[in-house]
């Protein structure tokens, strides 16, 4: 933490501006205080701050006037607000306007010290440019993402990642964890749509021990894990309507309760959410509250789709062929020019994903020198030996067996742009078994 850190408080109530400089001061952190608009402007202007916390209701104004004003005059500077309890509206309203987070009265002392640390954490690590560049290529789409992205960092309002299967939404939410003021806390990603319903809520909650039959200890949920850190809810609209409630209230009020427990424990996370359905669709058909998609929806990041910038597919392409080649430990082949063009050709449906797994197949077909048009199979064929359809008795039983399962995955795989929950329930299996024969079948990474 900055040795010398100052703080603006801005609140027309003497006690809790009493309450905020003592706090701050047992953490080492200078702070000025003002009872309007006007005095934290003059302020303003004649001091630098590592930090403002204002309330929302002012004599001469509100607290948006004056994070309005903080993000045109002084836009290194982070400011969180304080709002009423339950005013979730307010909240989102200075989260939309650029404030870094808010608190809720009355104020929670164990809520007040992580935000502040976070704030003071701000500085942008000397490998973030680096981290960005794992989004590659230098087409206008991905260019504003990244851009969007290093804007993210540096607050705490909860995130949307929208986008189809396969564009790298879980990539783009780790690269705002690690490039803001959370990035030593950690993240922890969460596949909403491979959970169990019936154990849900002990997954993202925790439990007591002996809340229900088999809780022989107490457990953390992933709230709790995620302390300090990320909580990145990937396919969020799979989410049931129950949980959807018992979620909103979470992020709302910043605490959960354990299953079994009687009390509420206030817990330090930033959400990021993704999904790569039409949720606006799914709110007018009723299946996502309104009410959290608001609270999810603060701030959008739309990851850009693989067809929408070819030209940096030679790119993206020579970089995971040459991570492919490497983990398999044989030399790298040369990705002739007539395949770079098929494949900048290529709709992808898949994005990213489907790159990945075209090239990982087709870097096991190639001759070991070159990958051809051939090898990468984008017509959707599935050469054999004899360069046809495989029929039983050209090859053994197991290893015949074994390239039919291949073919009906990718088959499946193919038809829902490559999204693994849906393949699943396709194919009539659960999402760890499909994952398991994925490992074992030597098929395609993920995201």
């Amino acid at each position: 933490m900055m040795m010398q850190a100052t703080c603006l408080i801005v609140d027309d109530e003497a006690d809790i501006r009493e309450l905020l400089i003592l706090t701050l001061e047992r953490m080492g952190i200078t702070a000025d205080s003002a009872s309007c608009v006007t005095e934290a402007r003059t302020l303003l202007k004649n001091r630098s701050y590592n930090l403002c916390l204002t309330d929302m209701r002012l004599p001469d104004g509100d607290g948006l006037d004056l994070v309005r004003h903080i993000g045109q005059h002084h836009p290194g500077l982070p400011v969180a607000v304080i709002t009423a309890y339950g005013s979730a509206e307010n909240a989102v309203a200075a989260l939309k306007a650029g404030a870094f987070d808010y608190l809720s009265k009355p104020i929670s002392l164990k809520q007040l010290r992580p935000l502040i640390e976070s704030a003071l954490r701000l500085t942008v690590p000397e490998t973030a440019e680096a981290e960005q560049q794992a989004l590659l290529g230098e087409s206008p789409p991905i260019r504003q993402a990244r851009a969007m992205i290093e804007k993210l960092a540096r607050s705490q309002a909860p995130v949307h990642i929208c986008g189809e299967s396969g564009t790298g939404k879980e990539l783009a939410a780790r690269l705002i964890h690690s490039s803001g003021p959370r990035r030593e806390g950690p993240f922890v990603p969460v596949n909403c749509g491979a959970l169990p319903e019936n154990l849900i809520e002990s997954e993202f909650f925790g439990y007591r021990k002996g809340a229900f039959t088999g809780a022989q200890q107490d457990r953390e949920g992933f709230f709790q894990a995620a302390g300090g850190g990320t909580l990145f809810l990937d396919e969020v609209a799979d989410l049931p309507l129950p949980m959807q409630v018992k979620l909103l209230r979470a992020i709302q009020e910043k605490k959960v309760r354990k299953i079994g427990s009687t009390q509420e424990d206030p817990v330090d996370v930033r959400i990021i959410s993704a999904t790569h359905r039409n949720l606006t669709q799914m709110l007018e058909n009723g299946h996502f509250r309104q009410d959290l998609y608001y609270r999810l929806n603060v701030i959008e990041l739309k990851m850009p789709a693989l067809r929408e910038m070819p030209q940096d597919i030679p790119t993206l392409a020579s970089r995971m062929l040459e991570k492919q080649a490497g983990l398999l430990g044989i030399p790298l082949p040369v990705l002739d020019k007539t395949a770079e063009a098929a494949l900048m050709r290529h709709p992808f449906p898949g994005n990213v994903r489907e790159l990945e797994n075209v090239l990982e197949r087709a870097l096991a077909l190639c001759d070991g020198q070159a990958i051809t048009v051939e090898d990468l199979c984008l017509d959707g064929s599935s050469p054999s030996k004899s360069g046809g359809a495989m029929v039983p008795g050209e090859l053994p039983l197991p290893e015949y067996l074994e390239n039919l399962e291949k073919q009906v995955i990718l088959d499946a795989l193919q038809k829902t742009g490559h999204n693994r929950t849906a393949a699943a329930k396709l194919l009539g299996v659960s999402f760890r078994a499909l994952r398991y024969r994925l490992a074992k079948l030597g098929l395609g990474k993920g995201d």
